[in-house]
């Protein structure tokens, strides 16, 4: 079968990214702008952009993915004012662009893209059964089992960030003491503020622990044990083959993993910590156009399977 093309559509809280890709996972080209506080004005630049591909290139593409943070409806295609996004309060993004293009339209939350591309073309090529953990401003988790993305009944499966994981720990999105409120940029941001008084970006952290300063390190130490035990969590319930983090695990392994294993070694029923691999993401900075991308091809082979 000929790679056929794909428009991949990532809408987020600061920036959107248009891309115009195949389904062997290359990007051809790429448009990206500011996200407009007015949600007219971002799908207005939306649609150009698509147009501008699709003439620029003289391509037709075959499906169109779109990767947003939830709360979303995949199936009704309808973004759910996320976080991030608060105007987009029950916008039919999937029927708007599809009366606009007339090309199959999927919408998709950023976990389960993110997984999808990772089983596609990154680190989970050849699994079964993945996971994988965002790690990056918050926490959530996309699930391929048995071959296949698993979304749950009402779509909200992978919530991983909002399992109560102790009494304490920065206050995130969910609650405090969640798992987000340690595995996350806004917990380790939100973790050094509380220790210690200094409002420190994520990335300023980890830079700081790398070079040994011992105030970052007992904050990265507690998100590395916290990992270890959510992680250990997701291993006995589900049995995967791979875990894969991205963002934040993935710039700074070294401050993670060994204490993360620590965990895992103590946790884990022993035949499920043998089969499953733990690893960083691949796709790295391209993984946000290729998420998008990878809910264009799932759908798109789905309906060719059902019909």
């Amino acid at each position: 079968m000929n790679s056929r093309a794909l428009i991949g559509i990532d809408i987020g809280g600061t920036k959107t990214a248009i891309s115009l890709g195949s389904e062997d996972g290359s990007i051809i080209d790429k448009i990206v702008f500011p996200t407009a506080p007015v949600v007219e004005e971002v799908l207005s630049a939306i649609s150009a952009a698509i147009e501008t591909l699709r003439e620029k290139h003289h391509i037709s593409p075959s499906a169109m993915g779109i990767s947003c943070g939830g709360p979303l409806d995949s199936k009704r295609g309808i973004i759910q004012a996320p976080p991030n996004l608060p105007a987009w309060k029950d916008i039919p993004v999937v029927k708007l662009l599809e009366e606009r293009f007339a090309i199959p339209t999927f919408l998709e939350n950023d976990a389960n893209a993110c997984a999808l591309a990772e089983w596609y073309w990154g680190a989970g090529r050849g699994c079964n059964s993945l996971i994988f953990l965002t790690f990056g401003t918050g926490l959530g988790a996309g699930l391929i089992l048995d071959g296949t993305l698993y979304r749950g009944a009402s779509g909200l499966a992978g919530e991983v960030g909002h399992w109560r994981m102790a009494d304490d720990g920065a206050e995130c999105y969910y609650k405090r003491g969640s798992f987000e409120s340690f595995a996350s940029g806004c917990g380790i941001s939100g973790m050094y503020r509380e220790r210690y008084g200094e409002r420190l970006s994520a990335k300023e952290v980890c830079v700081r622990a790398e070079a040994g300063d011992e105030k970052a390190l007992s904050v990265t130490a507690a998100s590395a044990r916290m990992l270890g035990s959510g992680l250990s969590l997701l291993v006995d319930l589900l049995n995967p083959e791979r875990i894969i983090i991205g963002s934040i695990f993935a710039r700074s392994e070294r401050l993670f993993r060994p204490l993360m294993e620590e965990v895992m070694k103590a946790e884990c029923l022993p035949l499920s910590l043998a089969k499953v691999e733990v690893v960083s993401s691949q796709l790295g900075e391209s993984l946000g156009d290729m998420a998008a991308l990878g809910i264009a091809r799932d759908n798109l082979w789905l309906e060719e399977d059902d019909a």
